[in-house]
């Protein structure tokens, strides 16, 4: 496991992104005794935490609960592990491959900065996804285009993105010129946590160099013919923002299903249910039936066919594996309940005896 320090020490917890919410988990015995650890990086044999003297790195057991970069955790006297704290925020996706399992990617999020390059990769559908975990886990969605240096018509492209939702914030940047990122310091305050997401090659690792002031990240290019990205980040962890914040930069993600995302789809799309909810019939499938008010959004121009579509198919996604990922945890959770009486029953048994 890595055990470089991320951070200068000593810093508060406040720094870390302390909150009454959290506060208000402890317990007197906590307050007293114990050691209140954020994990700031995590890696395929353990995780790394912040307290307020330094870090500590603990590895991965399986009596833990499963825990992402932003949690906060709750360490004994003897500095080991022994509870985590209720989550303000949680991101989490289908993990890659075949099987169904959900991974998590970040947890106590405030601010979620959605990267999107502005070269002939640019990609609303998959906007609209990182989007629908956004409002998924209740965090803020900023809309990052760079690469602005690469686009000869900025302006129609942000209104392209400014047509998924007028609400949404959108800053386009030039990741190489720092005068140019300093839109996005007013979301970099003290004790406040940003993410950084976006697929491979769109700039994160630029844009972290560039709000960090300093090469923090590796960084590669794109390839030419399809400006497909290079992974240049591989695991997960906090960086110390000179404004006092926390970045959290995440491995680009070259497949991003949705796993229990229903409230985040419909309120991405929240614009396409209004119509569906004026429909003549409430189970109108939006192919032919009269009084569609679907297909006479999409014939007017206000509602775009491809908008639709991947409406459709995220809604698919997301009931398919959210369905398995269910199915998945109550079998675990009878599974568990069998162990349990197992053992009860045995100890029963040897006391007897």
């Amino acid at each position: 496991m890595n055990t470089e320090t991320l951070f200068t020490y000593p810093v508060t917890l406040h720094q870390l992104g302390w909150r009454t919410f959290f506060q208000q988990q402890l317990t007197v015995i906590d307050i007293e005794h114990s050691t209140i650890a954020k994990v700031i990086a995590h890696y395929r044999s353990g995780y790394l935490l912040a307290t307020e003297q330094g870090e500590i790195s603990i590895p991965v057991h399986q009596s833990q609960p499963l825990m992402s970069v932003g949690d906060w955790v709750v360490l004994n006297e003897a500095q080991v592990f022994e509870r985590l704290l209720e989550r303000q925020s949680l991101f989490s996706r289908k993990a890659a491959g075949s099987k169904v399992a959900e991974q998590y990617i970040a947890a106590n999020i405030d601010t979620v900065f959605i990267v999107a390059a502005l070269d002939h990769d640019f990609n609303l559908n998959r906007i609209e996804r990182y989007l629908a975990l956004a409002h998924e886990a209740h965090v803020e969605p900023i809309l990052v285009l760079t690469k602005v240096d690469l686009c000869d018509d900025v302006e129609d492209t942000v209104k392209q993105a400014k047509q998924l939702d007028s609400q949404l914030m959108i800053e386009a940047v030039n990741s190489l010129d720092v005068t140019s990122i300093k839109v996005l310091l007013s979301w970099c305050k003290m004790g406040q946590t940003i993410a950084l997401m976006g697929s491979s090659g769109v700039g994160k690792s630029s844009l972290i160099n560039a709000l960090l002031g300093q090469k923090a990240q590796i960084t590669a290019g794109v390839r030419e013919d399809d400006s497909k990205g290079r992974h240049t980040t591989t695991s997960r962890s906090l960086h110390l923002l000179a404004s006092g914040g926390l970045l959290l930069d995440t491995p680009g993600m070259r497949e991003l299903q949705l796993a229990d995302c229903s409230v985040g789809v419909q309120e991405t799309f929240a614009d396409l249910n209004a119509l569906i909810s004026q429909c003549r019939f409430t189970n109108c499938q939006h192919h032919t039936e009269p009084g569609c008010k679907v297909i006479a959004a999409i014939d007017s121009g206000a509602l775009t066919e491809r908008r639709f579509n991947n409406y459709q198919k995220l809604l698919r996604e997301q009931m398919r594996n959210g369905a398995t990922l269910a199915d998945k945890r109550l079998r675990n959770k009878q599974l568990s309940k069998m162990y349990k009486k197992v053992q009860s029953t045995g100890r029963k048994l040897k006391q007897e005896g």
